[in-house]
């Protein structure tokens, strides 16, 4: 017998009234079967230097901020119609769509994280006819000029690292109650994987959780995180993860 798709199906698990289920998942490579961000800069812009900035943004040698302006100085004039051709010619995750469904038949609350642009984010949404879930992100701007910029009204004021700081997202947007799930791939998840209590990790992230030695779930698709997040949650006692516990109250003290 299947245990993981049986539980997937049994009925949903009751949750103390006081707390809920929030999941907060990356779009890029997460959602999306690729990076569009990253695509757009290697196919429509100079990719020897998308490289070199890739490259630094990772390490953090260079911040995301400024690692976004200069990819955007790679593309050629770009206008709004072009770049919703190239956009739409990418996928999501198949299963993605029923997980929201299996989200919300649990009362789970689900918001998008990103580290990308809205426009690219909102566009592949609509198509899938995916319309409730709110999506945090860098706002995409196109001047009259042909040229882009990026809009961060959700960057950290003191950090500067990440473009948008999903940590704080994380932590504005969740009671200490509640129970709170990751699910992500990249470098911009990393911090904000660390404060809650269930992480879904592939690729970057996977990785740093293995050398921090953060407990984790691996997964390779949303049908994965549907069935493994359907056991987690159909247990009589959730436990919050003490780490994550934690860091929030270190991040409290600091005001």
């Amino acid at each position: 017998m299947n245990t993981a798709a049986s539980a997937a199906t049994s009925p949903a698990p009751v949750i103390q009234p006081d707390r809920k289920v929030r999941v907060y998942i990356d779009f890029d490579g997460t959602i999306s079967t690729e990076d569009i961000g990253e695509q757009i800069f290697r196919v429509l812009g100079d990719s020897n230097r998308v490289d070199e900035i890739l490259i630094a943004m990772n390490n953090q040698s260079l911040s995301t901020t400024e690692g976004w302006r200069r990819l955007l100085e790679t593309l050629p004039p770009m206008n709004e119609e072009r770049l919703r051709i190239f956009v739409l010619q990418y996928s999501l995750d198949p299963a993605f769509k029923e997980f929201l469904q299996f989200a919300a038949g649990r009362n789970f609350e689900c918001a998008i994280l990103s580290d990308g642009m809205d426009f690219y984010i909102r566009l592949l949404l609509e198509r899938e006819g995916i319309t409730n879930i709110p999506v945090f992100s860098n706002h995409l701007v196109f001047r009259d000029d042909g040229a882009m910029k990026l809009e961060f009204s959700l960057q950290d004021e003191e950090c500067r690292l990440c473009a948008h700081c999903k940590r704080n997202r994380v932590v504005i947007t969740s009671a200490d109650e509640d129970y709170t799930v990751y699910i992500g791939n990249g470098h911009s998840d990393m911090c904000a994987a660390q404060y809650c209590d269930f992480i879904f990790a592939k690729d970057a992230l996977l990785k740093f959780c293995e050398k921090e030695r953060i407990p984790f779930s691996p997964y390779r698709n949303f049908k994965d995180v549907k069935e493994k997040l359907a056991v987690i949650t159909n247990k009589r006692r959730l436990k919050k993860r003490h780490q994550a516990e934690l860091k929030r109250r270190a991040l409290y003290m600091r005001g």
